[in-house]
């Protein structure tokens, strides 16, 4: 068997590698600049001042690596248990199951805090999909 056209599938070949591989080669070096997180909210200063440090439900290294797993544990418990009440594995402190009465009364600036990381990591949450979007509360800076 002959490939009568082995020249013309050979450079289609090529071209398609091409193409298919030029993202790939066109970003490297690039990096894209890790989020600053904005965690200088009202709410987030006023827990400082009364408890001496910025302090979420959990660290900051359980809340950067598992704070989906938790809203998702926090959901189930919610609808499915009816219970609201969560208590720090860190601190003992009781908090408010609540995305929006919880999470959002401190991290006021979703776009800031939320957005951008959600952005670098590429990554789009389905919290909305149930929640109302938050309106951003704009701060005086005088």
């Amino acid at each position: 068997m002959k490939l009568y056209d082995g020249g013309k599938i050979l450079i289609g070949l090529m071209v398609f590698v091409g193409i298919a591989t030029f993202p790939f080669y066109y970003n490297i070096g690039k990096v894209n600049a890790k989020p600053e997180l904005k965690t200088d909210t009202p709410a987030i200063q006023a827990w400082e001042k009364q408890y001496g440090k910025k302090e979420c439900v959990e660290s900051k290294e359980y809340m950067r690596s598992e704070h989906m797993q938790l809203l998702n544990n926090w959901r189930d418990s919610v609808v499915r248990d009816m219970n609201r009440q969560y208590v720090s594995m860190t601190s003992g402190r009781k908090f408010n199951m609540s995305l929006q009465n919880g999470c959002l009364e401190c991290h006021s600036n979703k776009k800031q805090f939320c957005d951008q990381c959600h952005n670098y990591m590429a990554v789009k949450p389905y919290c909305f999909d149930c929640h109302i979007q938050p309106m951003e509360k704009e701060e005086n800076k005088s």
